[in-house]
């Protein structure tokens, strides 16, 4: 477990008030010597005024003296969270890792790439994703949960997509491979270009793999890093800088940065992707043909509207991604998809 220290706040009073009864009683000592000059009434006041500056040092000290002793008690409050730091993280990202999530790198700092990956374990051993590591979280990285297959007749290299847990699961050649956290659509109803009535839904189903584009894609609700697409219409799974624990797209599959980095290189053209409602869901067959069409000029989670737009496609490739569509645009990028 991570420790951490608190400050000795009740040192720095006790330190002064230390202070403070040490000046009285060279003040009183003083006061006496001067005092012995003058009559023996003086001399009687003199004496009180000693007696009472010993007695403040005494009751100065027994109260100091406890205080101090209890500074810099290291406190453990069990529980690992973004932000923090040390062997205690690094051990939790390396099981992690060991579990087929991806925290990033074993660093030890509990990043945003850590934060995602305990949600995602989180949301698979059936807990609330909020991300942090407390006693619960770490009885359950020891005896985890086993993570069945959603399609287990399905192709050997595979997508599954669980809605109702907002998770991936990457198979290939048959081994797990790749578990994330991820956002799917909201199904919400929205407004785009003076239309409404669109609504923001990851279709449920058997797809592939089609086009594929490098790096940021601008459409007109915002932007897809990375996005390989599954569906005709220009649903894709792609790398976006909010992923939270809930539906929150206008329709693709959101993943976290850092895996979008690698995660076109995992995934070929035609491997089949399904989509489920949930486990025991049944998402049919993916189709046997893909479409021969280029990617839609915008995915439709970014309808037509009166800004200009205008892209140029190459032909794909089987075996190797598209060239990067360039795409002008007169309105700024709006969130991300």
């Amino acid at each position: 477990m991570l420790r951490r220290l608190r400050s000795p706040r009740s040192a720095v009073p006790a330190v002064i008030v230390a202070v403070l009864a040490a000046s009285g009683v060279a003040y009183g000592i003083a006061d006496a010597a001067s005092d012995d000059r003058d009559d023996r009434a003086a001399a009687t006041t003199s004496s009180t005024t000693t007696t009472s500056s010993t007695t403040a040092t005494s009751s100065t000290t027994t109260t100091a003296a406890p205080t101090t002793t209890t500074t810099a008690v290291p406190v453990d409050d069990g529980v690992l969270e973004r932000g923090d730091s040390g062997e205690p993280v690094a051990a939790v990202q390396r099981r992690l890792a060991e579990l087929h999530f991806d925290p990033g790198p074993a660093d030890g700092r509990f990043g945003t790439g850590t934060l995602y990956a305990v949600q995602g374990f989180q949301k698979l051993a059936g807990m609330a994703p909020d991300g942090k590591v407390g006693p619960a979280v770490l009885e359950a990285l020891a005896d985890p949960p086993f993570p069945a297959p959603l399609v287990p007749n399905g192709e050997p290299t595979r997508v599954e997509v669980d809605k109702a847990r907002q998770l991936l699961f990457l198979y290939v050649d048959g081994g797990l491979r790749l578990i994330t956290h991820v956002s799917t659509g909201s199904d919400e109803e929205y407004c785009a270009g003076g239309r409404c009535g669109h609504r923001a839904h990851t279709p449920e189903g058997g797809f592939r793999f089609m086009w594929r584009y490098s790096g940021w894609r601008e459409s007109r609700l915002g932007k897809l890093y990375n996005p390989v697409y599954f569906t005709g219409s220009g649903v894709a799974v792609h790398g976006s800088t909010s992923v939270p624990t809930y539906p929150a797209s206008h329709g693709c599959v959101r993943i976290p940065m850092h895996i979008a980095e690698y995660f076109p290189s995992l995934v070929a053209r035609g491997d089949a992707v399904y989509v489920l409602s949930g486990p025991g869901d049944d998402p049919g067959v993916p189709p046997s043909n893909e479409p021969a069409s280029p990617p839609p000029s915008d995915p439709p989670t970014s309808p037509d509207s009166t800004t200009t737009t205008t892209s140029t496609t190459s032909t794909t490739s089987t075996t190797a991604p598209p060239e990067a569509t360039t795409t002008t645009s007169t309105t700024a990028p709006l969130p991300i998809s």
